[in-house]
């Protein structure tokens, strides 16, 4: 790294630690002993898995099946319903059970007798946290945490094929993706990637034993598209950090881009459009995105949902009322998000239900509407607002901060990875 590099980033920390509070905080120490009998001299000498002296119980490990509760695991194995649920009660504040997700892998520590009675039952809830639920001398729920170590890197990239490619094949981790893809979902068609386009991106790399787990904070970014850059200067205002433009304008606009993270357009909006299956020419008013079953489909800005049913061959939709003069539509679902009923609210970025092929259609696609003033226009084209910028009081503290951003991105080289 060159010293003008080191300087500059230095600067960034400083900044990001005492004037805007960047930093994502000390990590939580990592639970070192849970047992209630065992004593901390005897725990250093046996072999510890989740800070639990291993050898001296049998270990069987599963993944929490869907519609398989934690009692239908533990009454297997010696706990009462009555322990569950004192345990339960007992460390609501720590962990809510009802936050276990399907999928995800449980150890459990029994007895070597032939009872066999659970003595914990690890939850493994992310890559850095689990949850040790004992059943000991107190029946409880302890965290515990990985430690956690992290490097400030910094990429780039240019588009061949697509943005996901351009990240695999410059060595950088998979879900640095989605975060740019969040950060500039506002101002990137990311379905209308062209050869050429390009990124610049600051970020924390995290990692737990030795082994990468994907991107932390973005500390700056920069998606060039249709020959127009755009910077990500992280700030905050209002107790909130967003991304503002180097100008103070906030990346967020009142609209997401699109209501789906990944998928493809197979159709775009047309005054007269061959219908592949009634075979006649009549006008399409949205866009069709091919993705498979069961896509999540997110609103692409708050409003009121007006209708949440079946309408013929527009199948399962859902239509969402934004202000008095936006409102959008989502066709051919397969079922509607948790909660989504006519003269309810939601929130840009709400899932409003999921991709299907119900009503008139050829296959799993979602068909989106956008609408002005009652009329249709195209939603690759609609310019959204932007939310607030940077406030009058707030931009001598955003200056120093783009400063610094806008010249440690400009030392970056074209497809590097440091």
């Amino acid at each position: 790294m060159s010293a003008g590099k080191r300087f500059a980033l230095l600067c960034l920390l400083s900044l990001s630690a005492f004037s805007c509070n960047y930093f994502r905080g000390e990590q939580p120490e990592p639970v070192t002993q849970v047992s209630d009998s065992v004593t901390n001299h005897e725990i250093k000498e046996q072999n510890l898995l989740f800070g639990i002296p291993a050898d001296s119980f049998n270990i069987t490990t599963g993944h929490f099946r869907p519609n398989r509760f934690l009692s239908g695991i533990l009454l297997d194995h010696g706990i009462t319903m009555q322990e569950i649920d004192q345990m339960i009660r007992n460390s609501s504040s720590v962990f809510d059970v009802k936050n276990i997700r399907a999928g995800n892998h449980y150890t459990l520590f029994c007895d070597t007798d032939s009872a066999e009675r659970a003595r914990y039952l690890v939850y493994e809830h992310d890559a850095a946290t689990s949850y040790v639920f004992s059943f000991n001398d107190s029946l409880n729920i302890t965290p515990h945490v990985k430690e956690m170590s992290s490097l400030i890197r910094y990429a780039s990239g240019t588009i061949k094929t697509s943005l996901w490619e351009a990240m695999i094949d410059g060595g950088m981790h998979p879900l640095l993706v989605a975060e740019l893809s969040k950060i500039f979902a506002w101002t990137v068609d990311f379905f209308g990637l062209q050869k050429g386009d390009s990124f610049k991106v600051i970020y924390e790399e995290l990692f737990i034993g030795g082994e990468s787990i994907g991107p932390g904070k973005i500390y700056g970014a920069e998606f060039t598209w249709t020959g127009k850059t755009t910077q990500a200067i992280p700030f905050i205002q209002d107790g909130r950090e967003t991304f503002f433009d180097s100008e103070g304008n906030s990346l967020r606009r009142a609209f997401l881009k699109s209501p789906l993270e990944f998928a493809r357009i197979t159709s775009r909006y047309s005054a007269s459009r061959m219908h592949p299956i009634l075979r006649i020419r009549r006008p399409h008013l949205g866009v069709d995105y091919a993705a498979p079953v069961g896509t999540p489909v997110y609103a692409v800005g708050d409003g009121k949902v007006v209708s949440a049913g079946t309408e013929n061959g527009s199948g399962k939709m859902v239509k969402i009322v934004h202000n008095s003069v936006y409102s959008t539509a989502y066709l051919h679902l397969s079922r509607f998000g948790q909660g989504i009923a006519t003269g309810v609210f939601v929130k840009q970025g709400d899932v409003i239900g999921y991709v299907g092929s119900s009503g008139l259609s050829t296959g799993p696609h979602l068909d989106f509407r956008f609408y002005m003033n009652g009329s249709p226009v195209d939603p690759l084209k609609v310019d959204a607002p932007s939310v607030e910028p940077v406030s009058d009081e707030n931009k001598p503290e955003f200056e120093k901060s783009k400063i610094v951003v806008l010249n440690l991105l400009g030392t970056i080289r074209a497809d590097s990875v440091n």
